[in-house]
């Protein structure tokens, strides 16, 4: 087990991609942190789960993304119960879908708090204790939308060129620490927050669901296939190894070829 006494934060880990990567970092032992929103009765199903699954401890912070105090206090929390925060999983996001000059403005701060914002602040948090222990991993969900573009997804959009770009920002800063950041870019993913976007994809674009399936969401990626969530936590789990100790500051493409387009 490659992370047998070391901790795990991940954010929107309740459900989708968060908690199979949450699931994955456990199964190499380590101690995890989940964060997100639901119901208390099915988070901590999930919470129980992970410990039983696979013999680690397994805490949970409802802090609210949009909140920097909350976000600094939820890698304390991880900090003070098990001693350190080794890995760092910024993975929370939500999604709005509108033509720009229609976008609720609340949305717009929304969306960059959470999908932006919110890795800003953990990653600021979680710092001190990497670089004291020359030892650490950063990784930030990211998106194909990283790297190219979609109509009516200018928050998502912006906020995920973002990510690429602190990614980048931080690895440098890190480098000689022996801490490495990088962010993975999936393509769609079917989790909650693509199968939410659907029923504003057939408005915006007056398309019936399995034309918003077909026709926007697979279009864009040449298997036709959706990627999973368990694809996405096998490459965190990656990039936690000593193998991948020289990829950092790395955008990797899990997105069945949309971007090589």
């Amino acid at each position: 087990m490659i992370l047998k006494s070391k901790t795990a934060v991940v954010t929107g880990s309740t459900s989708g991609i968060g908690l199979a990567i949450a699931r994955a970092l456990a199964k190499e032992g380590a101690n995890v942190l989940i964060n997100g929103f639901g119901k208390p009765e099915d988070i901590e199903k999930e919470r129980l789960g992970i410990e039983a699954d696979f013999g680690v401890k397994a805490i949970y912070s409802g802090a609210d993304m949009s909140k920097p105090a909350e976000i600094a206090a939820m890698v304390a929390l991880a900090e003070s119960i098990f001693g350190s925060v080794d890995v760092l999983v910024n993975n929370a996001g939500v999604q709005f879908v509108s033509p720009i000059e229609d976008f609720p403005i609340e949305k717009w701060d929304q969306i960059l708090a959470i999908n932006l914002s919110s890795a800003f602040h953990a990653i600021r948090a979680a710092i001190p204790g990497m670089k004291a222990r020359k030892w650490g991993r950063i990784i930030s969900t990211a998106s194909a939308h990283s790297l190219v573009a979609s109509p009516f997804k200018s928050a998502y959009v912006a906020a995920k060129h973002g990510i690429a770009g602190l990614t980048k920002t931080a690895a440098l800063e890190l480098a000689t620490f022996g801490v490495t950041v990088n962010c993975i870019s999936p393509g769609y993913v079917w989790t909650p927050l693509v199968e939410g976007q659907i029923p504003a994809t057939m408005k915006a674009r007056n398309l019936t669901r399995e034309q918003v399936i077909n026709d926007v969401l697979l279009d864009s990626q040449p298997t036709k296939q959706f990627v999973t969530p368990d694809e996405v936590a096998a490459i965190v789990v990656f990039l936690c190894t000593d193998a991948a100790k020289q990829m950092t500051g790395a955008n990797l493409s899990v997105d069945g070829g949309w971007t090589a387009e």
